[in-house]
């Protein structure tokens, strides 16, 4: 998944405490809300943590949440073998280095 935005809530359920909050976006363009416990900016590729597992990825079990930011990706083999850095393509080319990792969402 690749972050699109912070997203700033200013009243919330006392469940979410301060945790950071972060927009993504799927394979398909769907978007999501994931608690962000590492400092993921938009643009950074991540990998996520969902379900009920998704609340042991944080200090505070305690959290609402379903889904997790659990690390930013700082770069990838796509199928070919070929490394590039997230978001920054071997060859130059962004459409290509976006399709060579396609992120999977965990049910």
């Amino acid at each position: 998944m690749r972050v699109v935005d912070e997203l700033v809530v200013t009243r919330r359920v006392p469940g979410l405490f301060t945790a950071s909050l972060r927009v993504l976006a799927d394979s398909k363009g769907n978007l999501n809300v994931a608690v962000d416990p590492v400092g993921a900016h938009p643009g950074n590729w991540v990998f996520t943590i969902s379900g009920s597992a998704a609340r042991y990825a944080l200090d505070n079990r305690a959290t609402l949440t379903d889904l997790t930011i659990g690390g930013i990706i700082d770069h990838w083999d796509d199928d070919e073998g070929n490394k590039a850095a997230a978001g920054k393509p071997a060859s130059g080319n962004q459409a290509e280095a976006q399709g060579s990792a396609t992120p999977h969402k965990v049910a």
